[in-house]
């Protein structure tokens, strides 16, 4: 983890500007509008509010991103995103709101507000392409707290959980498959993000045995008989590191999660995993990419899950 006594993290103004210049590299513009004529207000009451000349709205930084209304300052929104970006296997809200001086229950939402953030979206590129490969492969994660709503006396309920990474990159994008991983749901994740010209890679599964013929090829594992590299080179080795990552951080970081909650801990995985320092990506570069991801995201009190 990297050193956190940079001035953003403890001092407001130098945080507040910290944040306008990652927001607004180039120069200000209304959030609500899109405008640039804008003005920023003065006077004690109007401190660090822009105010829009077109559309006459006022905003600060925060507007329209997972900070807004937020009354927890922006050098711990800051550190927040630092030390949860830094953390190889996430940071629980009771070690969270211990370091930066805030109530567990507040230290829970924040966490929650920048796993948010780090949801790539719909419009991210398609996995490998031509001459590329996508690994895929399934896994099911047991909550096994008697507080889950789904647990019985010797029945649990296992959250059924897809992932891709390409090798090429090192990208991982992680999907909870709430109705179960069916061969159905499954070609829809493939179809929607790896590209159609990719070599796909999974073990031997039932499941993608008729959408790999979608694909320009489709190379399988044959774990049942130790087969971990294939004779073409390919593995699935990747996304099987992605996924023991993932395991270790659940049970030794969060111990438990509820299942409504379970795509935004594989959003916070994915993006670590895909922005680790094996791929040149230090500590305060990805706290730097995921402070470009708060803008256009929001998470209400009401709106928890």
């Amino acid at each position: 983890m990297s050193d956190i006594s940079a001035p953003q993290f403890k001092n407001e103004k130098a945080a507040v500007a910290h944040l306008e210049a990652s927001r607004w590299p180039d120069c200000v513009n209304c959030p609500h509008c899109g405008s640039v004529n804008v003005h920023r207000m003065g006077g004690k009451t109007q401190a660090g509010y822009f105010q829009c000349n077109d559309c006459r709205d006022k905003f600060t930084a925060r507007t329209g991103t997972v900070m807004e209304r937020s009354h927890i300052p922006v050098h711990k929104w800051l550190l927040a995103i630092h030390l949860l970006s830094s953390a190889k296997n996430g940071m629980s809200a009771h070690e969270l709101h211990r370091l930066i001086g805030v109530t567990y229950k507040s230290a829970w939402f924040l966490a929650h507000r920048i796993r948010e953030a780090m949801d790539g979206g719909t419009k991210r590129k398609p996995m490998g392409g031509e001459g590329g490969q996508v690994q895929a492969d399934e896994t099911y994660h047991l909550n096994t707290s008697k507080r889950s709503k789904s647990y019985r006396k010797g029945r649990s309920r296992k959250a059924s959980i897809v992932a891709l990474v390409d090798p090429a990159n090192g990208e991982a994008r992680a999907f909870h498959m709430e109705m179960g991983a069916g061969a159905d749901v499954v070609r829809d994740v493939l179809v929607k993000n790896a590209c159609r010209q990719s070599t796909l890679v999974t073990d031997e599964s039932k499941l993608y045995t008729k959408v790999g013929t979608e694909y320009a090829a489709h190379q399988t594992m044959v774990h049942s008989g130790r087969e971990y590299v294939n004779a073409a080179g390919f593995t699935t080795n990747n996304v099987e590191n992605f996924f023991g990552m993932f395991k270790r951080g659940m049970r030794g970081t969060y111990v438990f999660c509820g299942e409504q909650h379970i795509q935004r801990y594989l959003n916070e995985f994915s993006f670590r995993y895909s922005n680790r320092s094996g791929l040149g990506v230090n500590d305060a570069m990805r706290a730097a990419l995921m402070l470009k991801g708060i803008e256009g995201k929001r998470l209400t009190y009401r709106r928890p899950h």
